[in-house]
């Protein structure tokens, strides 16, 4: 009975990953690690973000192009920085990021200057929905990509998914309560939500030393034809020294007609800027068009707006906000186990769209109750956690696979730069509505949108094959003719 159970046990532990991630690397744990910190301090930002802003003064509008405005800065710094990653090396620009972050939170807790707030939220990456927008996630999963085997890495991303889920769960509890406590004590709204900001910032120099800690192994591994360049120009030196050598002959007869050497190699120079090949560009058009759908639809509904919505319509407290999200979050970042098992049994596109869609219809039902229903709505909410973030782990495992390990990074960063575009045009677009009082109509239309992203996307890919996948029946194809070739023989 008792090694029935520690069979069962084992295969639950290898179905959900667990073994996945208790024997990755240093790095990889690191890498975990630091999206923990920084997404507890997105989460910990993010619930008073809105309403912070409106203890300054800032109407609905200007809170929505407040948010519009860090989403298109934060697309110029991670294109900059992502393009680069590769040639100045991953660890620096994280190092750089962190550094960023926390002057951010420095800004944000000492001044009430609504355009320097913007310049710091641009700068220091403060996140308007809770979620990634700056270079350090497709830093990051790059990474991941390279130091994780293929068979597992869905495994991988899924717990570095659940981890980020579970920083934010606990950044907007901790939040809330801090905030709540301090408040009842008697501080002002501006004061409370300034102590935030100041945690913010030690997050930050917190997420520092862990990007120190990282090793050589997280950088961009050199591409084989580099090394055979080199093995060549070594072989043609060695050839021009034999010849020299035989023109010093003794013996006319052994004197050979001196031949021209072959033209070395044209050595090329390193580049920060990364090489694309033609078939990564058209897989990347097509998922950055569908992924601007889905993330302009949740730009029109970031985690910001949405407390900002329940704390008006419902009148809930910082502190059962606080409370609401972390179980949203605890919800969302189990469900992403769920999703990784899923995709091994299914695949990752039928999972991506299986799991997001009832997602979305739930999505476009939050805003339907009234002010007395806030149970109802809550209750939506939590539903739509179950499913909303299951898409994340296979969607980037799909990525990976799909381009060649040297433009992960660049490929990456691309599309989580049209995300973040895209995302920018729905706050303000929000927050034009909260002021003629129709915010209802954000959730609508997001939820709308986010189901025609998933049908899209079941149409586009289904049974679509990886270059990993190609490449592997390329080279089994090969060691088949080799050996049919033999057997003739």
């Amino acid at each position: 009975m008792a090694s029935r159970a520690k069979s069962l046990l084992s295969r639950l532990a290898e179905e959900l990953g667990v073994l996945s991630i208790l024997h990755s690397s240093r790095d990889t744990k690191l890498l975990c690690l630091q999206r923990f910190t920084r997404l507890f301090a997105y989460g910990a930002s993010t619930l008073i973000l809105a309403l912070y802003l409106s203890s300054l003064g800032s109407s609905d509008a200007r809170i929505g192009l407040f948010m519009t405005l860090t989403l298109l800065g934060d697309v110029v710094v991670s294109l900059l920085l992502t393009l680069v990653a590769d040639g100045l090396g991953r660890r620096r620009i994280l190092v750089l990021g962190a550094a960023l972050m926390t002057a951010s939170g420095i800004v944000f807790a000492i001044s009430g200057n609504y355009w320097i707030l913007v310049a710091a939220s641009i700068f220091g990456v403060i996140s308007p929905s809770g979620n990634e927008i700056g270079p350090f996630r497709a830093i990051e999963e790059s990474t991941l990509a390279q130091l994780t085997p293929t068979h597992i890495r869905s495994d991988i991303f899924a717990w570095y998914t659940l981890v980020g889920n579970a920083g934010t769960a606990c950044g907007t509890i901790a939040c809330g309560w801090i905030a709540q406590g301090l408040l009842s004590k008697g501080w002002t709204e501006i004061g409370a939500y300034r102590v935030i900001f100041g945690v913010y910032a030690v997050l930050g120099v917190v997420k520092l030393v862990l990007s120190l800690l990282l090793s050589d192994q997280c950088e961009l591994e050199l591409p084989k034809q580099q090394y055979q360049e080199v093995v060549q120009l070594d072989s043609v030196e060695a050839e021009g020294l034999l010849s020299d050598d035989e023109d010093f002959s003794d013996e006319p007869s052994c004197k050979s007609k001196p031949t021209q050497p072959p033209p070395l190699p044209e050595m090329k120079r390193k580049s920060i800027w990364p090489a694309i090949s033609v078939e990564s560009r058209t897989t990347l058009y097509k998922l950055s068009l569908l992924f601007a759908v889905d993330s302009l639809a949740s730009g029109l509904v970031p985690l910001s707006w949405i407390t900002y919505f329940f704390n008006r319509k419902f009148k809930l407290p910082e502190g059962q906000l606080g409370t609401l999200f972390f179980v949203t979050n605890i919800i969302s970042s189990i469900s992403n186990l769920v999703a990784s098992s899923l995709a091994k049994r299914i695949g990752l596109v039928k999972t991506m769209v299986f799991t997001h869609l009832p997602s979305a219809i739930v999505l476009a039902l939050i805003p339907l109750p009234g002010p007395s229903y806030g149970w109802l709505a809550m209750t939506f909410l939590i539903l739509r956690s179950c499913m909303q973030n299951m898409d994340q782990a296979p969607r980037q495992a799909f990525l990976a696979a799909a381009v060649l390990p040297s433009e992960r990074t660049a490929v990456m960063g691309a599309v989580n730069v049209v995300k973040t575009l895209s995302q920018s045009g729905g706050p303000v677009a929000t927050g034009w509505l909260a002021g003629i009082g129709k915010f209802w109509v954000a959730f609508l239309i997001a939820g709308g949108m986010k189901a025609s992203y998933d049908l899209a996307m079941l149409k586009m890919f289904l049974g679509y094959k990886s270059r990993e996948e190609e490449d592997e029946q390329m080279k089994q194809r090969r060691d088949r003719e080799t050996r049919e070739g033999n057997s003739h023989a």
